[in-house]
């Protein structure tokens, strides 16, 4: 399991404004939000950082054109910043499984679709998703991902560019989030990571090359630390609504 891509509601003004646009740029981190999947109702944007990425989205309908009806609402009553937590699973209907023998409820691995070209073409993705349950506390949710096969990840890779190992910034290396867990909440972390620990009001998740904290707090945010070798853009930061996005020095 390791963390593939973070869901990032935005404002429009995140893939339009060129001042913005330049910030994300100054931080070593290459963004052409004119790439990127959508319809006449989102559009979504990506920041790649190595294997790993950050998926801007704006909803520009009501109904928004084919994204997650949940996530759809949510971005239209306001909710800014971390939406969606993808970790990468290499068998999710294990995981399914698991997470059914445990009692968290879920619903059965489906292929993200959307429509497009004034609803006529139905696009489906090349690999599954299974959402797990929204937390109380914080407000987002996990969900895990498998590509269909090693050639789709190999093809997928292609599309990862601009890349910011390009600037030696080369993967996620902790996303740390500041808020309250409920009891229900860690019963959904207990299961679904094997290794954490919780002390001081910390609980840290390892996995193989990456951690995620939760750390109690009465505001919510969100810190995502990337591994970064390049001395110009060590420590260099860019805030976007709640989520900090900092460049570490030092790869993992």
């Amino acid at each position: 399991m390791k963390i593939d891509h973070l869901v990032v509601n935005v404002d429009n003004c995140v893939q339009e404004d060129h001042n913005i646009i330049e910030q994300i740029h100054s931080a070593g981190l290459p963004y052409n939000p004119k790439k990127g999947k959508g319809t006449k109702g989102f559009k979504v944007s990506n920041i790649w950082i190595g294997n790993e990425y950050f998926e801007f989205v704006s909803i520009k309908t009501n109904d928004g054109g084919g994204w997650l009806k949940d996530w759809t609402l949510k971005y239209l009553d306001g909710h800014r910043g971390l939406i969606g937590f993808c970790l990468e699973v290499d068998d999710i209907e294990e995981s399914y499984q698991k997470l059914l023998q445990q009692n968290i409820h879920v619903a059965p691995p489906k292929p993200l679709e959307f429509r497009w070209f004034f609803n006529l073409l139905k696009k489906k993705m090349p690999w599954r998703n299974l959402y797990l349950p929204e937390f109380q506390g914080v407000p987002f949710q996990f969900f895990l991902q498998q590509l269909d096969d090693e050639k789709t990840k190999k093809y997928m890779k292609k599309y990862m560019v601009p890349n910011s190992l390009d600037n030696e910034i080369s993967s996620i290396s902790e996303v740390i989030i500041y808020g309250e867990l409920t009891i229900e909440d860690k019963k959904i972390l207990n299961a679904l990571f094997m290794n954490y620990e919780e002390k001081n009001d910390i609980l840290s998740i390892y996995l193989e090359k990456q951690t995620i904290r939760f750390i109690k707090s009465t505001q919510y945010k969100v810190e995502v630390n990337l591994a970064c070798n390049h001395n110009n853009y060590a420590n260099m930061m860019i805030n976007i609504k709640n989520l900090q996005i900092k460049n570490l020095g030092g790869s993992i």
